[in-house]
């Protein structure tokens, strides 16, 4: 695109995707916290492994007291892809150095565009959902990927404007980040959304209070139905509030919540299409959220499972799962009970 891009966020998600789009050609700049991890990146470069082969990416990574330096060349497109509760400081960061037609890609789990909107304005935010990439940013300078690549049979990039049109601005991430893997733009952002959140719900609570991987969680049979009744929940909420959601699985989001509701047919045929995945993972794959708790870091599950919980309230549908899990993973995150999967048998 001829582009100046920003990654403010460089962990697993923002130094995967922004390593592969500089090893494409563009001009990227990694941003992030953690010192290490910077300082690694600009002496021997970021280093991409696991499932699309060894990469060592060389390019430009700044620490957050360095960011000031971007006055001299502003960013065309600022990538947040910080955890959900550091977004309005990002954002605020990134607004000081954007081009005057720059904008702001949320590249995050949750829902985000509103509060980067309240601090840069509608018309200078995009949304992005990386669907399923599964990657961990394990030590400095390092990033794997567990999960393979979607390819054609299955997107994972899906960008979309917050106004529903396919946008030229649109169509040229879909380009750039089809060197990492497979993208579309969607006319569907916020149905994409919440379909995400709804898949981001149904495993990532479960792995942080359990300590599972990924593989583990679905190859328990208890763990794949509870993961069915938050999706049945979350599904449900989604369509009060309006959304049209997207298949997840391959399955349409009608029948989770028929297997939800205790459909055995339906069941029978989620579980099916769950166990199907098993041939995209590694074994030591985990959802962000258990890899935060593996970390000793703050989740985001209050804005995964907690945000599906608060969204019912709003709605009246109560999603009282959501809710307990939300709780037990905080007991896990400040020491007061173990991850163990025993920990299902409360919800």
């Amino acid at each position: 695109m001829g582009m100046r891009i920003v990654f403010m966020g460089a962990g697993a998600v923002g130094g995967y995707v922004g390593g592969h789009i500089a090893r494409a050609g563009e001009d990227v700049t990694l941003i992030d916290p953690w010192p290490e991890h910077i300082e690694q990146i600009k002496q021997h470069g970021i280093h991409l492994s696991g499932t699309q082969g060894e990469h060592t990416v060389r390019l430009k990574a700044l620490h957050l007291h360095e960011v000031q330096s971007l006055f001299k060349q502003p960013a065309d497109i600022a990538f947040i892809c910080t955890k959900s509760y550091d977004t309005e400081w990002a954002t605020m960061l990134m607004k000081q150095y954007l081009a005057p037609d720059g904008f702001v890609v949320s590249l995050q789990n949750s829902i985000n565009e509103e509060r980067i909107a309240n601090i840069v304005g509608w018309g200078k935010v995009v949304g992005c959902i990386a669907s399923t990439i599964g990657v961990d940013a394990y030590k400095a300078g390092h990033v794997i990927r567990t999960l393979q690549p979607g390819g054609s049979a299955y997107t994972v990039f899906r960008v979309g404007e917050v106004h529903g049109r396919i946008t030229s601005r649109v169509q040229g991430l879909v380009r750039m980040l089809s060197a990492v893997d497979s993208a579309k733009a969607t006319a569907n952002l916020w149905g994409e959304r919440w379909t995400k959140l709804t898949m981001n719900a149904m495993g990532n609570g479960i792995s942080a209070c359990t300590g599972m991987s990924s593989k583990a969680m679905i190859e328990l049979g208890t763990a794949r139905r509870v993961s069915i009744r938050l999706a049945g929940a979350a599904i449900r909420i989604g369509h009060a509030l309006g959304y049209t959601l997207e298949s997840i699985r391959g399955v349409p989001p009608e029948k989770w919540v028929a297997a939800a509701d205790g459909d055995a047919a339906a069941g029978e045929e989620i579980e099916r299409a769950m166990l199907l995945a098993l041939a995209r993972m590694s074994d030591e794959g985990r959802p962000s959220t258990g890899q935060d708790m593996l970390k000793g870091r703050r989740t985001e599950i209050d804005f995964l499972n907690g945000l599906v919980a608060a969204k019912g309230e709003e709605v009246g549908i109560p999603a009282p799962t959501h809710a307990a899990l939300t709780h037990l993973v905080r007991q896990v995150e400040r020491g007061e009970i173990d991850a163990h999967p025993r920990n299902l048998e409360t919800l």
